[in-house]
This record gives C-alpha cells, structure tokens and sequence, in this order.
C-alpha cells in the first residue's frame, strides 16, 4: 500500500494528460455527471458518488465507422464501363477504419461497478474471434479506480456479489483517506502509469466499510425458466413506454445495429461508409428480419428478453451477469420499471 496526497494526485494526473488521454468525472450540469476527456485537473470532479452515465463509450462508442469502400479511380472506356454501370465501374478500396485511438487513454475515478461492466463486456467482445475495435481500446486503456464511500440510494450491487470498494479489474486503486489517497498498485500497467511518481509507503491497510447486505437474490436458472410464460411480463409491460432509456444507460448493454451509407464527394467520386451504433433489445424492430417476421413483436417479449439476458441468457453463455446494480436504469426510467422490483417479484411468484 502506499499513500498519495491530494496535491501529489494533481501532479500525477498533470503529467498523465500530457502524455495520454484522460477521462474523468465532471459536472456537466447541476444532476449530471459524465466521463470527458479533460486537460487541466482542476476540471475533475473528485467529490461524487456515481457517474449519470458510465464510461462504456470509450470502450464501445454509440457510433463508430468500422470501414469505407471508396471509389479511388473513374471508370474509362477501358473497362468497359457503359452509360448504365459507370456508377459502379472504376477502382474501389476497402479501407477498415483504425479505432480512432490518437493516444493511450486513461480512465480515472473509474467506480468499481463500472469495471464490473467491463469484465462483463470483455467476456463477449474479447470472445475469439475478439472484436478489433473494443479489444484496441481496452489494451490501450489503464484504469485508475476510486473506491465508492458510500452506496446510493438506487445501488444494488452487493445484492450481485460484488463490492463497492472492489478493485478487482483495476490497474490502480485510490481509497479516499485524510489529506489523501491510499493506493493500491495492482497491475504492470498501473505501474507503469506510476512510473513518474513516488508515493509514500503507507502502513496498514485500506478502509473496511461495512456494506448493506445484499436485498435481493437473482433467482437460478431453473426459475428464470418457470417464469417464461407467466402473465407477469404482460402486466409489467403495459407501463413501458419503449423509450430505450434502460439500454442506453447500461454499462453492460453491447447490441449494435450496422448499417452503410453513401458519402457524396467531389468530382463525382463516392465513398461508403459502414457504420455501427448502438441498438437495444426494446426497439420495436430490433429482431425483426427479411421478409418482415418479427419474433419478438410484443411488448411484453421485448420487456421479458432485457431481464433473461442479464440473469439468465448471458451468464449461461459467457459466464458474468449482464448487470452490476449500478441503479441506473432505476433512475432513469420514466414510468419506474425498477429491476430490483423484477428480480423480488419473479423469486416470488
């Protein structure tokens, strides 16, 4: 263990934005609180409980360009390009698109249940074959962690087995102390990102808080099975509004619809770009496919397959639960589909 003081942090933090990219906390607005890229510590909010949104953008942005096919040469008479196809005739090149990374990034204040979330991406996207993109992004990522002091009022993770002073995941570890930080270096990487600094020698341990127990027990899978057809779906969608509120803010959530696009360019040329955006499982159309047949039309299908693919569908298949009680979508959701009510009512039932 060792302990940096507050002065000693801005210093470090200083030195980290002029070598990388730094994401932190910031106020954005009276409520809202959001990861940015800063360049001046002063502008880090250090004093918060939880972020509005989570850091999952950096890793998986809402929009990407994965490649451009673009039309490098006109057609000629030498290929035999007629009136008809002199749109399509010519040189083409694919090119794939880099992950837009210029520099090294680092995420600090990074709260436990948010690296939760991506121990849980990371099982999918780092899956062979690994998704180019995210697994860039992580490599090129240190993670400095700052311990959660207290639990919110919509926060459930220990219900979930985990602990809001779990460095498990992180490279550094900051323990909110007197006049200071207890730190914790935990991997090569977050010793390298120290390598400028000399924090003191601490001698004890970090702080032990003693958590709420857990409130609610995730049913097992053979009651997820129970409930498939039970009529509680139906009822419980009659309030949603489809809104997609829950997907967007999840840090777990990783459906993404790809679709292509023309860019107009001068001189006649063109250029296609290949996109891919977020996309959630409550969107009228998302499983719908050729031919118009949609498995999912109802409401209540939707509504039903966002909770059996957090506590059932995606653990059975890649192990971690698709949710780390961050409470989020507790708070956001407009007409109060609260999940914690979910995983109490289908225990019960």
């Amino acid at each position: 263990m060792n302990f940096i003081t507050d002065a000693q942090l801005r210093g470090w933090l200083a030195q980290l934005i002029a070598e990388s990219t730094v994401i932190a906390p910031r106020r954005a607005g009276e409520d809202l609180l959001l990861y940015q890229p800063v360049e001046d510590p002063d502008a880090i909010c250090y004093d918060f409980g939880r972020s509005t949104v989570s850091p999952r953008e950096f890793f998986l942005p809402a929009t990407e360009a994965l490649l451009t096919v673009e039309r490098v040469r006109q057609a000629t008479a030498g290929d035999g390009a007629t009136a008809g196809n002199a749109t399509v005739a010519g040189q083409w090149e694919v090119k794939l698109t880099e992950p837009h990374l210029q520099h090294d990034q680092v995420l600090f204040a990074v709260r436990p249940c948010d690296v939760h979330a991506l121990t849980a991406l990371d099982a999918l996207m780092l899956k062979e074959p690994a998704d180019a993109y995210y697994a860039e992004r992580r490599a090129r990522t240190t993670l400095i962690g700052l311990a959660c002091e207290q639990m919110g009022p919509s926060c459930f993770c220990t219900s979930l087995g985990l602990s809001p002073d779990d460095g498990a995941g992180m490279d550094v570890m900051l323990y909110r102390a007197d006049g200071g930080y207890i730190l914790e270096i935990l991997t090569d990487k977050g010793r390298v990102a120290l390598a400028s600094q000399a924090p003191v020698d601490f001698e004890g341990s970090r702080p032990q808080r003693a958590w709420p127990e857990a409130a609610y027990q995730v049913p097992p899978r053979a009651v997820w099975t129970e409930r498939f057809n039970d009529p509680y779906w139906a009822s419980l969608a009659e309030r949603c509004l489809s809104c997609k509120i829950c997907s967007y803010i999840c840090p777990t959530c990783r459906c993404f619809d790809v679709r292509d696009y023309t860019v107009a360019q001068a001189a006649g040329y063109q250029k296609i770009e290949r996109l891919r955006c977020w996309d959630s499982c409550m969107a009228e159309g998302y499983r719908r496919i050729a031919g118009g047949h949609n498995p999912r039309a109802a409401k209540a299908q939707r509504l039903r397959n966002r909770f059996y693919c957090k506590f059932d569908y995606y653990p059975a298949d890649f192990g971690p639960l698709a949710c780390v009680g961050c409470g989020r979508c507790v708070d956001q959701c407009p007409v109060n589909v609260d999940i914690t009510e979910v995983l109490q009512d289908v225990a019960a039932r």
